[in-house]
């Protein structure tokens, strides 16, 4: 007798603060034809989840089934799925934000199925493996473990350092040194079994290029640049992005041609990756690499830059399909916005329409325009909800709003950021 047909289906590993950016993930899995299975964290409310679901205007209710494990770690994610893979038939494992990017990569290849491959799962989460792994990519460093924090540094560490926390993410615990008297007390801030690097600091501007990637091979590259406010202070907040960079073809061409290098020397296989770079004098120099989607709004800003969706190719790429991505024919950016101090009372546009996506669960459509059409802001998108106290914006979980626009690539862009910018009002409760 026949067993029954296990119906395809789709893995995908993320917590809804992401999750509810990346929707047309689900919502073309499903299409498709694949069921989409969904595992979390506790760090999904999981009344709020199910409530989403419950709503047929919300696209995660195209959800066919989820999960909760108790942590996103290869031990807590495989007995979790055990369950699914015996009602399912797997077709792919796509990773949605930082969290479940090695166990992404280990269940791909447990199935058999595309992926970024264990190895380089395991190094893009952590920089020391990185730096390990990539020394002539990297600037000066040294791993100072909890017992190393009194320990001198080597010759070739050359103030001004940054401290960065090994396995953190979106600039947590990130720190520039300028003495080398300030560093143990800078070194006493992090937790008693933290191990950080102190590395020079590395003179230039920043960028990421995002890359697709199948059977070793890259089909696609841009190269966002990046905005932080680290000239005001000793945080590294990234404040703004734009895709494509305004850049020289040399210059592009060389950062291209360093993250290709960087992939292959990690042996990613398969799927989209997002690396960033300070290009010095002397070239590029990898700051890390994430075998994931690139965060904030940037695949929003190669959509409204190229004029189509970057979901469907991923979601190839994890299938095993053929796929392309076409060149940007418009520059598209994000710029996120300085704020008072305070209690949030509420934020206002006399521009592009304000969306509350982390209140709502749920971002906007970005409609692509004509290569040609005029400069168009999109969106005023709100990462905090009303009465979240707002301070300095020492990393991106700090920030509070931003706005989205794109032009013409042979338009300058930094006029129009201050323009789009003057358009939103963010209010604070004040003594």
């Amino acid at each position: 007798m026949n067993a029954t047909p296990r119906p395809p289906a789709v893995l995908f590993m993320g917590d809804l603060v992401i999750v509810a950016r990346q929707t047309r993930l689900i919502t073309e899995a499903h299409r498709r034809g694949y069921a989409p299975l969904l595992v979390v964290t506790p760090y999904t409310d999981p009344a709020r989840l199910a409530e989403l679901r419950a709503d047929p205007e919300h696209p995660l209710s195209k959800l066919a089934d989820v999960v909760e494990v108790e942590d996103a770690k290869v031990d807590y994610v495989v007995p979790g799925i055990q369950p699914w893979l015996r009602r399912y038939d797997v077709k792919a494992v796509l990773c949605i934000g930082d969290f479940f990017v090695e166990p992404v990569g280990v269940v791909a290849d447990c199935l058999g199925v595309p992926g970024a491959g264990s190895a380089s799962s395991r190094i893009s989460r952590n920089k020391m493996l990185q730096r390990t792994a990539l020394p002539d990519f990297s600037p000066a460093f040294q791993v100072i473990t909890p017992a190393d924090r009194t320990a001198p540094l080597a010759s070739d560490i050359t103030f001004p350092v940054v401290v960065k926390p090994v396995a953190r993410f979106s600039s947590l615990g990130v720190r520039q040194v300028h003495k080398a008297a300030d560093l143990p007390g800078v070194l006493a801030t992090y937790p008693e079994d933290e191990t950080v690097l102190v590395e020079s600091r590395v003179v230039g501007p920043e960028f990421s290029v995002e890359a697709l990637t199948q059977n070793g091979k890259v089909l696609w590259s841009g190269v966002t640049a990046k905005r932080t406010n680290e000239s005001g202070g000793i945080f590294f907040t990234e404040m703004g992005h734009t895709s494509p960079a305004e850049l020289s073809d040399t210059d592009e061409r060389a950062l291209v041609e360093a993250n290709a290098q960087v992939l292959r020397r990690l042996g990613f296989r398969d799927g989209i990756s997002h690396a960033e770079f300070r290009l010095s004098a002397d070239g590029p120099v990898m700051m890390e690499i994430a075998t994931r989607l690139p965060g904030d709004g940037i695949t929003f800003l190669w959509e409204l830059a190229t004029g189509e969706p970057l979901e469907p190719a991923m979601l190839d790429l994890a299938l095993g399909r053929p796929t392309a991505y076409p060149a940007p024919r418009r520059r598209a950016c994000q710029v996120y916005l300085d704020h008072p101090f305070g209690p949030l009372r509420d934020v206002t546009s006399t521009g592009a329409p304000v969306s509350w996506v982390t209140r709502d669960d749920s971002w906007p459509a970005f409609t692509p325009q004509a290569p040609d059409a005029p400069a168009k802001d999109h969106a005023v998108l709100v990462t905090v909800v009303e009465g979240e106290v707002l301070g300095p914006q020492t990393d991106s979980e700090a920030r509070s709003a931003s706005v989205v626009f794109d032009l013409p690539l042979d338009e300058a862009a930094e006029p129009l950021a201050k323009l789009y910018a003057d358009t939103v009002s963010i209010t604070v409760d004040t003594p």
